[in-house]
């Protein structure tokens, strides 16, 4: 009912949206040197708040299409390499790139929003990488007949794409022909299963190394607002009060789901203040006619509203098996029926990055992984504590590019 409730609401809303939207439209057509009066700007202004202010289930453009490679720009075009069910796996291609450079693929978090969140990492990484990720698609737009989607699958999912992107050509003495993985947040747990998996079999498209940044490996370290959410109630609160219904509308009409619009007003309600601020503050921008400030703004709402629905399985198998039962800190974590081991990866260095001030991952959390991967020699751990940054810090801006990412590529060159 909460489905159809917000869906019937965002209805409702659609017309007075397209008002809006036709408003600038005539603004910017024949208002002329009028629309620089005070009251039209004031007045235009709310018009496009307003339009800016909805939820959208639309994944944002990448808008990736160039990129500093070398000593010049390379142009960059998207190519999915492999279209799954739940998931297309997305390649960055470089045009005119002389030398092959190391495949890396990026698994991005299945957690309310689309892996464009992931833009500023692929753009860094592109400098000097070959780069695909995964692109997860919203679970409201798949049909029942695909089947479920649960927490084994996504293991499932990223070993699958780790063997496509092997390259037998670079098959070395030790047979590492393998990729290389970074993983943001909440896959870090699934990716670093995955990679025992692929140990404990002596798969020879076991990456060749292993980034997590920012991830729950163990949660049990230094709990945040965020795992005391998911530890507060018990599992069947969860499944009882979280889980919806898509709407008949959609093609995925009848799959249970974890909404993102729930996702976004919970993480929207623990700073409601500052989001009110930040769009009183893009209301003045289109006010004052201070475009840079408004789209800077506006840029960052377009893609933190933009959100996908989990499925069901996947939403509920990851809040036992990672947030409540912490099942691979403990050693405890099965596949399909299997022990996943992660001493038994040997091969595949590992680094693991941490912010500071991390309020989602705390410090520790992360580095849990040094102790589960007992097997790995020194020189193939690495850890790196990032100060002064959150958990968008690990990934984003200019500490990420600066200071965080060196740490990636370095590793990357060491074991290539």
């Amino acid at each position: 009912m909460l489905y159809q409730a917000y869906q019937t609401c965002s209805d409702m809303l659609a017309p007075a949206r397209m008002a809006a939207q036709a408003a600038t439209g005539f603004r910017d057509r024949y208002l002329g040197g009028a629309q620089d009066m005070p009251w039209f700007r004031r007045f235009f202004a709310l018009a496009e708040v307003f339009d800016k202010a909805t939820i959208t289930h639309q994944r944002p453009a990448y808008g990736i299409d160039s990129v500093l490679s070398g000593n010049r720009d390379v142009t960059v075009r998207e190519e999915v390499a492999l279209d799954l069910p739940f998931c297309n796996l997305l390649h960055f291609a470089k045009d005119d790139v002389a030398t092959p450079q190391p495949r890396m693929l990026v698994v991005a978090p299945l957690s309310g929003h689309y892996a464009t969140l992931l833009r500023d990492t692929v753009h860094t990484l592109l400098s000097d990488h070959d780069v695909y990720i995964t692109d997860w698609k919203n679970a409201r737009d798949i049909p029942l007949s695909e089947g479920d989607f649960g927490f084994d699958d996504f293991v499932d999912y990223v070993i699958h794409f780790l063997q496509e992107l092997a390259d037998p050509a670079d098959e070395g003495s030790q047979g590492r022909r393998g990729a290389h993985v970074l993983a943001v947040c909440q896959p870090c747990v699934p990716v670093l299963a995955a990679v025992a998996l692929m140990a404990q079999d002596d798969d020879p498209a076991q990456p060749r190394s292993m980034t997590l940044m920012g991830g729950p490996i163990d949660t049990r370290e230094s709990p945040t607002s965020v795992n005391e959410l998911a530890t507060e109630h018990p599992f069947m609160w969860f499944e009882d009060n979280m889980i919806h219904t898509v709407p008949l509308r959609h093609p995925g009409a009848g799959r249970k789901v974890y909404p993102g619009f729930v996702q976004l007003s919970a993480f929207m309600s623990m700073n409601m203040g500052r989001h009110f601020s930040q769009f009183r503050k893009l209301y003045q921008a289109l006010a004052d006619e201070r475009p840079a400030d408004a789209q800077k703004i506006e840029t960052f709402y377009d893609e933190y509203l933009a959100v996908l629905d989990l499925t069901a399985d996947f939403y509920l198998e990851t809040i036992d098996k990672v947030f409540q039962r912490a099942l691979l800190a403990r050693g405890e974590l099965e596949h399909r029926g299997r022990k996943v081991d992660c001493g038994a990866i040997r091969k595949t260095a590992l680094l693991t990055v941490e912010g500071e001030r991390d309020d989602i991952c705390a410090v520790g959390q992360t580095a849990a992984a040094h102790f589960l991967c007992s097997s790995l020699r020194p020189h193939l751990k690495r850890h790196h504590l990032q100060t002064g940054v959150g958990h968008y810090g690990l990934f984003a801006g200019s500490r990420w590019e600066t200071q965080v990412y060196p740490q990636v590529r370095n590793l990357v060159l060491a074991v290539s």
